[in-house]
């Protein structure tokens, strides 16, 4: 039987042990250990805090976040561990994160394994420390540090920490250093003065916290909680503890709290549970533009050997530039030194001969969307690769079924659709084709997640699951234009609910053309019923493509996004074209209204089978589109606003475009649903 906490006396010192596998995390169980430990250890002359596994403490058990806290409370432990009149060293390795680090600072000594990294994460699921964590930092850590931590919930290095005085010593022997420790005890951290900030100072940090804040309220309340430290521990402590408490029920950290729990469940397919991944230590991609260069500058960032094929040698060359110069930026950026950056450009080969291919675990299609081009990348790698390598094609559209058709071995293929940049976008769809096999996916899950991405199923659709959900988000977008929107009003509105951008503004940065090429593909099996608008077809055929033409749905001739009569001008023509009579919309009908449109396709998608449930469609939504995590994705919203007004917007948009917006069984008004709504 596991026991959370154990506690082990030798030679006069208590060696308190908490094994709560996999991060630890402080649950009642270990809360309550963590309690009878202090009054166990009386007596000794020094008691070390430390933990079993990988890492220190790495947060607090969020599973128990709905429900009414139960005793001991973390604050209590911490101050009892500080207050204890045998003085505590915490033995950190791995991660030592929110209550982790809580405890930390309530210890008198601190010792770090090389590498460990701290931090104040509750800001990322919508809350603030709730154990003493804003009214310790500011004394332990120095205002820059603490905000940074607690307010842009940035992780920092133990180096980094020793800078400020905050960790002790820095060793590979953690046990052994603990004998080293000399000198008297500390003054407790709550005890400690605040450091002085001049009124410039902070006004730069407001300024910092609330530009990052992007509208979220957590980063501005832990800014806020922080500023309590000014006043007695105490009183300030008291304060933080119930604010705390009160906003685990906003629906800030509902929604926040739901995509991390979404994230776990997406990434980690029951299907997939116990299929074993075959290793990945040798990428060969085939295209090296910007995809194909950011596929494999992620594969370099995890010490992968990787290798591009292109068509001929004024290709590879630029395929060399593309991977040399997203690697240069991340030296520049300060993410790896030079001999970081000599390594793994030591690890990566371009070259016109597929032969490049021939030792590669996996091989990656990443050349544009043309059927017949991707056919012929996949007959001959088919020719030169092992025969137990798997094959994926990165296609955001087209059928993966249709492109390895003429492949043998098709058990071995399925998608990998990454996002542009691929070397910072988390997000990618591991796409299961008719023939893959449980452990082709597997793998592909286990790679990207080796990537650090955010790996999710899909089924096999036009667009997979993000693309089809975006699809319908512009359609619903350019109704709105049509009936008496402009596209300022509409990106307007979807930025004030927190998108990165609007839908127009995001299709000018990724181009027009691409939208178009999906409408074509359309065209042959659009239903004769549904709307179909022609504004953005004139924008193509003006060869306004977006920013990289200077014009598209706004003007860029002075190099940034500005509304442009001309487009106005098309828009209310088109209006009058088709007899259509145009009035306002309001930021809130916008926002419904897109909402719903795209709620409705998800929940659609889900019934379809193509998304395994609700959380797979909010995760992809939040780590690949710009939805932002505060909202906790389309069906999340769905969730919190209600079927009734979901219903309700999907009726407006049917009136307004009979025949265009097929219904999820949820939102199609049967006198079973009106009783299960009920």
């Amino acid at each position: 039987m596991n026991v959370p906490v154990s506690v082990k006396v030798s030679d006069n010192i208590g060696w308190v042990t908490i094994n709560n596998p996999p991060v630890n995390a402080t649950s009642q169980a270990v809360r309550a250990g963590l309690m009878e430990a202090v009054s166990r250890v009386k007596g000794c002359n020094l008691a070390v805090l430390c933990c079993t596994g990988k890492t220190f403490v790495a947060g607090g058990d969020m599973s128990e976040f709905d429900a009414p806290p139960v005793e001991p409370h973390l604050p209590d432990v911490v101050n009892a561990i500080e207050q204890s009149d045998v003085p505590f060293v915490a033995l950190m390795q791995g991660n030592v994160l929110g209550g982790g680090l809580e405890l930390a600072m309530a210890c008198a000594f601190r010792i770090a394994h090389p590498g460990t990294r701290f931090g104040l994460p509750e800001v990322n699921v919508g809350l603030i420390p709730g154990a003493g964590g804003t009214q310790r930092a500011p004394r332990l850590l120095g205002w820059d540090m603490a905000i940074d931590m607690a307010c842009l919930g940035k992780m920092k290095t133990a180096n980094e920490l020793v800078v400020v005085g905050a960790v002790d010593l820095i060793t590979d022997h953690l046990q052994g250093a603990v004998s080293t420790l000399q000198g008297p005890r500390p003054t407790p951290v709550s005890r400690r003065n605040i450091p002085t900030m001049t009124d410039t100072h902070r006004d730069a940090l407001h300024s910092k916290v609330t530009k990052a804040a992007k509208g979220r309220q957590a980063p501005l309340h832990n800014l806020t909680a922080l500023e309590w430290a000014t006043e007695p521990f105490e009183k300030a402590q008291r304060r933080e503890r119930a604010l705390h408490l009160e906003l685990r029920g906003s629906a800030e950290s509902v929604a926040l709290r739901h995509v991390f729990f979404s994230e776990r469940k997406a990434t980690r397919p029951a299907a997939l549970k116990h299929i074993e991944a075959r290793p990945v230590t040798r990428v060969a991609i085939v295209g090296g533009g910007l995809m194909g260069a950011g596929i494999a500058a992620a594969c370099l960032n995890r010490n992968l050997t990787v290798s591009i094929t292109e068509r001929d040698e004024a290709s590879v060359k630029a395929a060399q530039d593309n991977v040399a110069q997203l690697m240069q930026g991340a030296l520049k950026r300060g993410k790896i030194n030079q001999s970081a950056l000599d390594q793994r450009m030591a690890q990566f080969r371009a070259g016109a001969d597929y032969a490049l291919c021939a030792d590669a675990d996996l091989a990656i299609e990443a050349v544009f969307e043309d059927l017949d081009a991707k056919r012929a990348v996949f007959k001959a790698l088919e020719g030169v690769v092992r025969d137990d390598a798997l094959l994926a094609t990165n296609t955001s559209y087209l059928n993966p079924d249709d492109i390895f058709s003429d492949i043998s071995g098709q058990n071995r293929c399925l998608g990998l659709h990454f996002f542009s940049p691929a070397h910072i976008m988390k997000l990618v769809e591991v796409v299961q084709a008719s023939s893959s096999s449980d452990t082709t996916l597997a793998t592909g899950f286990s790679f990207a997640s080796a990537l650090r991405k955010t790996p999710v199923l899909s089924g096999i659709c036009d667009g997979f699951i993000g693309n089809r959900i975006l699809a319908a988000y512009r359609r619903a977008a350019e109704y709105l234009l049509a009936d008496g929107a402009l596209p300022q009003e509409v990106d307007a509105a979807m930025t004030k609910f927190g998108m990165a951008m609007g839908p127009f503004a995001a299709q000018d940065m990724s181009g027009l053309q691409i939208a178009l090429a999906f409408r074509r593909r359309q065209d042959a099996h659009r239903a004769p019923i549904e709307r179909y608008v022609t504004i953005s077809d004139q924008l193509c055929a003006l060869d306004r493509l977006g920013k990289r033409t200077n014009a598209g749905w706004y003007d860029y001739s002075t190099g940034k996004p500005e509304a442009d009569d001309a487009v106005s001008a098309l828009i209310e023509q088109y209006s009058k074209d088709h007899g259509i009579t145009r009035h306002s919309f309001s930021t809130g009908d916008i926002q419904t209204q897109l909402l719903a449109a795209m709620a409705n396709e998800g929940a659609r998608i889900v019934e379809e089978g193509i998304a395994q449930n609700n959380a797979t469609v909010d995760v992809v939504k939040t780590s690949g589109y710009g939805f932002p995590r505060h909202r906790g994705g389309p069906m999340h919203w769905a969730d919190v606003v209600g079927r009734d007004v979901v219903m309700a917007a999907l009726d407006t948009l049917d009136a307004a475009s009979p025949g265009s917006w097929p219904r999820a069984t949820r939102y199609i008004d049967t006198p079973t649903q009106r009783k299960i709504s009920k």
